[in-house]
């Protein structure tokens, strides 16, 4: 029999699951959810992050009760924007997407959010918005043609991935780092601890595991 509640992480990215599994957190449940990612009309980017987080939540909570397998666990929930002001960086998908990215980016600073949405076993939500300021160093046009013939930009919002080849690229950043990889783990892990999720003692029988 478990000793802790169950934790639905309400996401298909490897990332987010690999950050929290850095901190000692191991979801019980993958529940991808497809949510409309498109802004609404002069919707700004820290309120897009966060509808999106609320509404990714609100439908991986539907699906846990139609199918019976939460059984009074949390969820998690969370969506990154990647924006340069007011503008909303897509999510590349195809190469000249991923390439207007990297040409906007350049030699300028843009902000991630990432808006997280936690949902209690009593059903109450909980919201956080991390903000991160990162600032680019001005790309050559080899720089850009390496880091696009990479494929790293896949699905990654903004067209980039911090935590590869384009680390390089990254002359500033004032916030969290893992805020920028998809999961910003102090919010996190603060706010799983702070409703209830039993995170500390994870570690601890991870510790005593590694000591057996």
């Amino acid at each position: 029999m478990s000793l802790r509640p169950q934790l639905v992480l309400a996401s298909g990215s490897p990332r987010r699951l690999q950050l929290l599994q850095q901190a000692g957190i191991e979801p019980d449940l993958l529940t991808p959810v497809n949510a409309d990612e498109t802004p609404r009309k002069g919707e700004v980017p820290r309120s897009l992050a966060k509808r999106l987080a609320r509404e990714k939540a609100e439908l991986a909570l539907k699906n846990a009760e139609r199918t019976q397998e939460l059984g009074g666990g949390f969820i998690l929930a969370a969506d990154t924007v990647v924006a340069l002001g007011r503008r909303v960086l897509p999510k590349a998908d195809m190469l000249d997407q991923a390439s207007s990215c990297l040409r906007l980016l350049s030699g300028r600073s843009h902000r991630v959010y990432t808006g997280i949405t936690l949902v209690t076993p009593k059903g109450a939500f909980r919201n956080r918005l991390v903000e991160t300021r990162v600032r680019f160093k001005r790309l050559s046009h080899e720089e850009m043609e390496a880091y696009l013939a990479s494929g790293e930009w896949r699905g990654k919002a903004g067209g980039y991935a911090i935590q590869g080849l384009a680390g390089t690229f990254v002359v500033k950043l004032v916030g969290s780092y893992t805020n920028v990889m998809g999961l910003p783990l102090y919010e996190t892990v603060s706010l799983l601890a702070g409703e209830g999720y039993p995170v500390y003692f994870n570690w601890f029988n991870a510790a005593q595991a590694v000591a057996v």
